[in-house]
């Protein structure tokens, strides 16, 4: 009796949760349209537009637009997202996930620098190639692996990573021109006519008729490719002109109403717990659950936008509720890689102090390039000594806070890689540098004016809670290299919605906060040098003094747990140790350099693969990494500059590419 009574409550649970989105998207929409006075000069306003009062004209031209426009994008992104997760049969490929939105965004940007005047005309086709040439990427990187669900959504994330870094420094660059595509592109759906409805409605009409014509094709790619060639299905022209479809849908919503996250995965997830288990069904009550998702979230947007001060933009609220969604969905998820063992990359002969001599005697040879030779109009030249003492207040700073966040970097993604079995790890793919950055935020916004260690205690807490996430989840899945990758760039996408809400709140701090973001060592005082320093003076030793622990942890916990060593004490202070160097190197270079992920490979490539060499190896290249990509930034595009952490990321994330390959 207790089963058949469990039974019943399994089948009302999931409409019941549907009834209940309803529901609550109507009652929020209700609360704001009674603040606007309600419907009832809605009919006359439409008769006579002239004579209707500031509210009605509001309810007509802003409030309906934006209800509609919400339901609409939310339709269409939900459909896209339910294609792409049939096509490449993985829970947690999304418009978001694989880059499509990314690649869209970035090629409007583009569009608006090179050819503001065919922006009007020419911006879907240029969404449309953006977010197409974005997904081709992250399928060729996914095709050694056939495809491999966690592989092809992590090198989505991946090219997400790199595109979002690209779009960061053109605005750094050209902030005036792109600050409008600053605020489009959090995901505001602010309207104030119904020109974007006209432009949505027609274009997901012929995308949800397109994917009607592609629902058998789509129906039996559920299963395996043999069963599918045996039913007389052409594979590559079904995978093809599907994913041709959704990557239409998403450039239509990414170009008229800029990038909102997680639509695209939350809508097919909820529509599979609801029932829809068939690709018919899913096809109906997906966007139709999108739909509602969105108004929903929009509608709590407006509700709040009283009570917060600035501009909220729905696309950062949707983040914060959907990177929950994509951690729940990331218990079903398979990775191949057996489980605590990760692909090596090194094959290099054990190598020892010759190389680490070699490394660190290079670093003043590194250094001293960065402080005399400059690029010139004429081309480049090699200042003279009064010149390079002249500008050494201001230059000498610069590159020594460089060297200090190098260090630190390296340190802290060796520790992470050692830790957690995983040669992708660093502080950047895991998410610590993020939480690092959400902490400063927060601290700066109940202390204005916070010192050093204030903001240093406050980016340690923050990349602590990640870690903390991290080493829960890692527990339960073994330690399997992909799956945790995933956890921590979708723990990353929670404190980007959080950096997204201050970018269009109007607020003073956001200027400042852009360089920081970036990594911008402009403005660099001896101040922030001494906390540096004493930060590396600190974490440097420590990590060498601790490499046993290591050596130790490697064999398991309980062998390590046999030779004296409690193995949970020794990961936590180390782990501790990685979220210190972190936050250092974050309050200098921002939150997205990938030297944190570099530094160890390459120190591992030149021999050193015991734990201390490692360090030490990894160190000294962080250091010159970071000084390179500074003075690059800086001498590179005059009269314009490169931040030193954009322009790591935009070598190190075509390296990080590379070892994707390789896997």
């Amino acid at each position: 009796m207790s089963m058949t009574a469990a039974s019943r409550r399994a089948q009302i649970l999931p409409p019941a949760w549907g009834l209940l989105l309803a529901v609550a998207t109507l009652v929020a929409t209700g609360a704001n349209l009674h603040t606007l006075g309600g419907l009832g000069g809605f009919w006359p306003a439409l008769e006579r537009p002239a004579s209707a009062s500031y509210e009605t004209v509001k309810l007509l031209y802003g409030f309906a637009p934006r209800l509609a426009v919400s339901f609409v994008a939310g339709a269409g992104l939900a459909a896209a997202g339910t294609v792409m997760q049939q096509v490449l049969r993985n829970p947690i490929a999304s418009p978001m996930t694989l880059g499509v939105a990314a690649g869209a965004q970035l090629a409007l940007s583009l569009l608006t620098l090179l050819a503001p005047e065919l922006l009007t005309s020419l911006r879907e086709p240029a969404a449309m190639l953006g977010g197409a040439l974005a997904l081709a990427l992250v399928l060729a990187l996914g095709w050694r692996r056939q495809l491999d669900p966690a592989t092809v959504v992590l090198a989505g994330l991946v090219i997400s990573l790199y595109l979002g870094a690209v779009n960061a420094g053109l605005l750094l660059l050209f902030q005036h021109d792109l600050n409008a595509v600053l605020i489009w592109g959090s995901g505001v759906l602010t309207q104030h006519d119904w020109r974007e409805l006209t432009f949505l409605l027609p274009r997901l009409a012929a995308g949800l008729l397109a994917l009607t014509l592609l629902q058998r094709p789509l129906g039996v790619m559920t299963l395996d490719d043999g069963s599918a060639h045996g039913l007389g299905l052409n594979l590559p022209r079904a995978r093809v002109l599907s994913l041709a479809v959704a990557v239409y849908l998403t450039a239509c919503v990414v170009s008229a109403v800029g990038v909102v996250a997680f639509i695209g995965l939350a809508a097919p997830a909820l529509a599979r717990l609801l029932g829809a288990w068939r690709m018919r069904q899913r096809l109906l009550w997906a966007p139709v659950l999108g739909g509602l998702l969105l108004t929903l979230a929009d509608q709590l947007v407006q509700g709040l936008s009283g009570v917060l001060p600035g501009l909220l933009p729905t696309g950062a609220l949707t983040a914060l509720v959907g990177a929950p969604i994509m951690l729940w969905l990331l218990r079903g998820l398979h990775a191949r890689t057996p489980s605590g063992q990760g692909a090596q990359f090194t094959t290099a002969p054990s190598a020892g102090r010759p190389v680490l001599g070699l490394i660190w005697l290079g670093l003043p040879l590194v250094c001293l390039l960065a402080m005399t030779v400059v690029h010139a109009p004429d081309g480049w030249l090699v200042q003279a000594p009064g010149a390079v003492l002249a500008q050494a207040p201001w230059r000498l700073p610069r590159v020594l806070s460089a060297a200090g966040a190098g260090l630190l970097l390296g340190v802290a993604g060796t520790l992470l890689q050692r830790l957690l079995h995983n040669p992708m790890a660093s502080p950047e793919s895991l998410g610590l540098s993020g939480g690092a950055l959400t902490g400063v935020v927060i601290a700066t916004f109940l202390q204005p004016g916070a010192g050093h260690p204030l903001l240093l205690g406050a980016g340690t807490l923050g990349a602590l809670a990640v870690v903390g996430g991290l080493m829960v989840f890692a527990q339960r899945t073994g330690y399997a290299p992909e799956r945790v990758l995933l956890v921590g760039i979708a723990l990353k996408a929670v404190f980007d919605a959080v950096v997204g809400l201050v970018a269009v709140s109007g607020t003073p701090f956001w200027v400042a906060l852009l360089q920081w973001i970036s990594g911008s060592t402009y403005g660099t005082d001896w101040a922030t040098v001494a906390g540096t320093a004493g930060a590396a003076a600190v974490v440097l030793p420590l990590a060498v003094l601790l490499a046993r622990w290591i050596d130790l942890l490697t064999l398991g916990d309980a062998q390590a747990q046999a030779r004296g060593l409690a193995a949970g004490t020794a990961r936590g202070l180390l782990l501790l140790l990685a979220a210190l160097a972190t936050a250092a190197a974050t309050l200098l270079v921002g939150p997205l350099s990938f030297v944190g992920l570099m530094a160890p490979h390459l120190a591992s490539m030149l021999g050193l693969r015991r734990p201390r060499a490692q360090i030490l190896g990894a160190s000294g290249l962080g250091v010159g990494l970071l000084v390179l990509a500074d003075w690059v930034g800086r001498a590179v595009l005059l009269p314009y500059e490169l931040p030193a952490g954009l322009a790591a990321c935009l070598i190190g994330g075509v390296y990080f590419m590379w070892l994707l390959r390789r896997l």
